[in-house]
């Protein structure tokens, strides 16, 4: 048997392609899994309602979500776009309400006839902390019926009570 002595001068490679072939996979399959749905969600504390229903938003739909949390700051993809200390009288808001509105799909006001204005036809998701002053709430619903913006569907988030699961 003749085996070869190894020369301990001789260095010795790592092939690293396998590796990163491996670690982007990863990253890839991290991405696919990953709930994109829920990124805009922040960490509030939701009101408790009895006829309270799961959301399951369609991750291929547009769907717009603004948090209010209880010191009246009003928030949209992790930007503040009203902050009640600032006094830039809802500027970002109303532009931000603006370009929703442009970016839903719009509908008839009468669709069975297929007349009357266009208007979108998606909902704008309200998600507002159980102790946030009513005030905020309703200033970004009468924004919502501005002229230039006209979203007319507007859904207020809850969570199912806990008298419910109990039953």
């Amino acid at each position: 048997m003749n085996l070869s002595k190894h020369d301990p001068e001789t260095e010795m490679e790592m092939n690293m392609t396998p590796m990163i072939d491996v670690v982007f996979l990863l990253i890839i399959f991290f991405m696919i899994i990953t709930d994109m749905s829920q990124a805009d969600l922040e960490e509030l504390t939701l009101p408790t309602a009895s006829n309270a229903k799961e959301d399951k938003p369609d991750a291929d739909d547009f769907r717009p979500v603004i948090n209010i949390h209880i010191d009246g700051r009003m928030i949209a993809k992790r930007e503040v776009l009203y902050d009640p200390e600032d006094d830039d009288d809802y500027k970002k808001l109303k532009a931000y309400l603006g370009d929703v509105s442009a970016m839903m799909e719009k509908e008839h006001f009468n669709k069975e006839e297929g007349t009357g204005p266009l208007i979108p036809g998606e909902a704008l998701l309200i998600r507002a902390d159980e102790n946030t002053p009513f005030k905020y709430i309703q200033k970004a619903m009468e924004f919502c019926g501005l002229q230039d913006v006209q979203i007319w569907k507007v859904q207020l988030a809850a969570s199912e009570s806990e008298d419910k699961d109990k039953e």
